[in-house]
């Protein structure tokens, strides 16, 4: 797999998206577990992704 998108983005972009995954998560919650437990995951990934990146700098 190819992250080359994901390697070329500023952080605070990472931290943002696993923001607005983490903020749907909690609204979805209650109508659609599945899709809460992916965003929360997603929104996790994000979150390590940018903090990876911002170490690197």
């Amino acid at each position: 797999m190819n992250f080359s998108s994901i390697k070329n983005t500023n952080p605070i972009i990472l931290y943002l998206i696993s923001v607005v995954c983490f903020v749907l998560s909690n609204v979805i919650r209650d109508k659609n577990v599945v899709l809460y437990y992916v965003l929360l995951i997603a929104g996790g990934l994000y979150f390590i992704f940018g903090f990876f990146r911002a170490r690197k700098k």
